[in-house]
């Protein structure tokens, strides 16, 4: 075995330039490969952070109540298709165990209670109609990270206090300590102060969102004893329609997953995992065939070399590792210097919490530095296989007649 090694790297060492060639076309195939994936692997986190980081991934509410059936009059005959409601007046009652047992439940990372109605916020002559939601204090960045977003203020709520996006506080005049109107639905009304200005991100959340405390929202739309929502956050979001399955098993509640109500984003998640499948399936393609197409070259180019070692009692066997091991060292070696270059190039990026308009969302624990130069390896070990099969086959007295 030695010695087979030995003859593959004299092969290789005989022409300096073509191995560092074809290795550095290697290299950079496995660049391709990492960059493609810290890159397509950031895109997919930051577009979770940006929206579905946001979002509940699973959304609790009352089950829908069947409207009453039309009894026929004496004599005639009424038919009447049997509906649902689409609106879930009741709410949840005792909602705090509920919550409680859901964050008990496997993947579950945190649970929140969600008053959620609509309004309009009124400052002086400016009125802007919001989505008004009821957060509970201690649990504020449950779903939404406002501890992260916020430009001004704090990340806190009581019950005089509300937060509001920046869109909304530059459309309506408001900052932080100015007081302002919040009229519910309902035709309550509440004055509330501007605790804390915020941007996430989100052109609704940012325009047309108040998020005042739980208690302060119940009051305001009547509903004492109900909340609208159990907002959940899990530990892996694509295990949404499975954990929702399991909570309203375990609930008897209507548990959406995200997959349901952000449908597009869940689409989009898709297709860019499919199309970062396939450019690094294009990326493996080109080692193979550049790795392949080098050995033939040097099989054909060696061949009175071959039928020399064969004359001598070299075996098929001897010929094909010979060249299986040419094409395995050049995988290790471009492998290993593709993910070098890999690595020392996507070091320098920001982290994707901290990516700005106009940057690449590049994640470098998404690089697959060590996946891309054992794929590198094993392909090039692969492509190695058929020109060594060509050369163990060389008639030694052809080979050397040449």
């Amino acid at each position: 075995m030695p010695y087979v090694f030995k003859i593959a790297l004299r092969h290789l060492t005989a022409n300096t330039g073509q191995t560092a060639l074809l290795a550095s076309g290697v290299a950079m195939a496995v660049f391709i490969f990492i960059f493609m994936s810290a890159l397509i692997g950031g895109l997919a986190d930051l577009l979770v952070n940006r929206t579905l980081g946001n979002l509940a991934h699973v959304t609790v509410e009352a089950s829908d109540v069947d409207l009453p059936l039309l009894a026929p009059h004496d004599g005639e005959t009424a038919l009447v298709a049997r509906q649902r409601s689409t609106r879930r007046d009741t709410g949840i009652l005792d909602a705090g165990p509920l919550r409680d047992m859901i964050e008990t439940m496997p993947g579950v990372s945190r649970a929140a209670l969600e008053v959620t109605e609509g309004g309009v916020l009124l400052r002086g002559e400016r009125v802007q109609r919001v989505s008004v939601t009821g957060l509970e204090p201690d649990r504020l960045n449950a779903i939404i990270r406002f501890d992260r977003a916020m430009q001004a203020g704090t990340a806190r709520l009581t019950g005089d206090t509300l937060l509001i996006g920046a869109t909304l506080a530059e459309d309506l005049g408001l900052s932080v300590g100015r007081t302002a109107v919040l009229r519910g639905d309902t035709g309550n009304s509440v004055t509330l102060t501007v605790g804390g200005v915020f941007r996430i991100g989100a052109g609704q959340i940012d325009g047309a969102s108040a998020f005042i405390d739980i208690t302060t929202a119940r009051a305001l739309f009547d509903s004492p004893n109900t909340v609208s929502r159990i907002a959940v956050r899990l530990d892996d979001f694509d295990a949404a329609p499975r954990a929702a399955s399991r909570i309203e098993a375990a609930t008897g509640l209507h548990a959406t997953p995200w997959t349901e109500t952000s449908e597009q984003l869940f689409d989009a998640l898709v297709a860019q995992a499919r199309t970062g499948l396939v450019l690094k399936s294009f990326a493996m393609l080109t080692i193979v065939i550049g790795i392949a197409s080098s050995l033939m070259l040097t099989t054909y180019r060696r061949r009175p070399e071959i039928g020399i070692m064969r004359a001598m009692g070299a075996t098929q066997g001897f010929i094909l590792a010979v060249f299986v091991i040419q094409g395995a060292l050049i995988g290790v070696i471009g492998g290993v210097a593709g993910g070098a270059l890999g690595l020392v190039a996507l070091v320098p990026f920001p982290s994707i919490e901290d990516v700005q308009p106009g940057q690449l969302p590049i994640d470098v624990a998404q690089g697959s530095i060590g996946v891309g130069i054992a794929l590198t390896t094993f392909a090039a070990t692969l492509a190695a296989i058929l020109p060594a099969r060509a050369a163990s086959r060389i008639d030694p007295v052809e080979a050397i007649g040449q």
